[in-house]
């Protein structure tokens, strides 16, 4: 059975150190609690089973980096925690029964890294915030809220309603982007087709005839050249620009100038911005509703938002509450993000004291109306993928047959 040294602080706050043998690092953490003692470093020890109580430190084996976390054990994580502390189970023993269940080798791993920061005087917030990776700053800064505020197990629990509403309504979108991908590949696959395999017989048919081509086939043919000589040059091209245009989208100046693109498209723009107000409205209605104060609210929310041009007029309307103005008058200077009923509604709400319900019907109610413009969108983008792709290889297939009709023109 492995050994685990530990140091810990006892009742007097007195450092106390020794090993102990235990099936893993999560049960050890049980049995130093359970000698009444408060965890400070645990780690397995590669000598020999000792009588606790030494008076000094043992070293041991450092523990891995975690690696990377799927979202999903991060949702499950999540929902646990909530669920143990809102039965009154402490923080620490909180996250060893957490750690005692992950099942994947690097939740475990994080988790443990987690709850070593905790017990040793770290707040959860500042815990998280060391794996910016796994935990948004949004989710940060709500868990933040709710240590300050002392409801870190109701913050926790719309963390995890959010998480789940926000991963449907990201479900949406790819599945609605699916179809349109598909033909699209599908029409690259079929140009490259013709190109390659296609077009260059038909080459060689009509340099037997000689004659002048029409213009049309002559474009297509250097095309089918470029590609069978010069293919893997093109693609090297094409990968460069890509990586390129990823890395500058990865800098805040490109991320901004892709943003406006996006805002100032037909149709995308309004979906764009519809599904900020979604994941506003639900942020902000969850954290009021947990009894977050406005401002900070608004903080936490503009980070959900996930846009920065949209964000920035909430920054804007931030200091307008700030200043005294009441947060629909402050919404109002936006109307890209925020249309004149909305701004309507966030007064009333602010009238009445419903505020936190009234966000969360209309995130409810926007989320609905999201998926109907999504399901528009996709249904204008296959005909016109359609019409694209019919137009690129009807006019292949055009260029190549023209000859055919100048036959008598192009034989001497």
């Amino acid at each position: 059975m492995p050994v685990f040294a530990y140091k810990a602080m006892d009742l007097k706050g007195i450092e106390r150190a020794g090993t102990l043998s235990a099936e893993n690092r999560a049960t050890a953490l049980d049995e130093v609690m359970a000698r009444g003692f408060t965890p400070i470093d645990v780690q397995e020890h590669r000598g020999k089973a000792e009588k606790t109580g030494s008076n000094h430190a043992t070293s041991g084996a450092k523990v891995s980096r975690p690696g990377r976390v799927p979202r999903s054990h991060v949702e499950a994580f999540t929902r646990e925690m909530a669920n143990l502390l809102s039965a009154g189970v402490p923080l620490s023993r909180s996250l060893n029964i957490v750690i005692r269940e992950a099942s994947l080798p690097a939740a475990r791993a994080l988790w443990t890294a987690i709850h070593d920061d905790v017990v040793s005087g770290v707040s959860l917030a500042d815990a998280l915030a060391k794996w910016p990776k796994t935990f948004p700053t949004v989710y940060v800064a709500m868990v933040r809220a709710g240590e300050m505020g002392g409801f870190l197990d109701l913050v926790l629990t719309q963390i995890s309603e959010f998480q789940a509403r926000e991963q449907d309504l990201t479900g949406k979108v790819k599945a609605a982007l699916v179809y349109p991908m598909v033909l699209a590949t599908l029409a690259l696959f079929v140009l490259i087709f013709l190109l390659t395999f296609f077009i260059p017989r038909f080459s060689v048919i009509f340099k037997e005839f000689g004659g002048q081509l029409p213009w049309l086939t002559q474009v297509i043919v250097v095309a089918s050249n470029i590609v069978l000589k010069h293919g893997i040059e093109a693609a090297v091209v094409i990968t460069l620009i890509v990586l390129g245009i990823k890395r500058s989208l990865a800098t805040a100046s490109g991320r901004r100038s892709m943003e406006k693109l996006m805002l100032a498209t037909p149709l995308l723009g309004h979906v764009v911005a519809s599904f900020a107000l979604v994941r506003f409205s639900r942020m902000l209605g969850t954290l009021i509703g947990a009894g977050v104060a406005l401002i900070s609210a608004l903080r936490v929310a503009k980070e959900a938002i996930g846009n920065q041009i949209l964000a920035d007029t909430v920054s804007f309307a931030i200091e307008e509450v700030q200043r005294g103005a009441s947060l629909s008058k402050s919404l109002a200077s936006s109307t890209q993000l925020f249309p004149p009923s909305v701004v309507e509604m966030v007064a009333v709400a602010e009238e009445t004291g419903r505020l936190d319900k009234e966000l969360m019907r209309m995130s409810v109610s926007f989320e609905s109306d999201l998926d109907r413009r999504l399901r528009m969108l996709v249904a204008l983008a296959e005909p016109l993928l359609l019409l694209v792709m019919a137009t690129v290889i009807g006019m292949v297939v055009v260029g190549m047959l023209l000859p055919l009709f100048q036959l008598q023109d192009l034989v001497h």
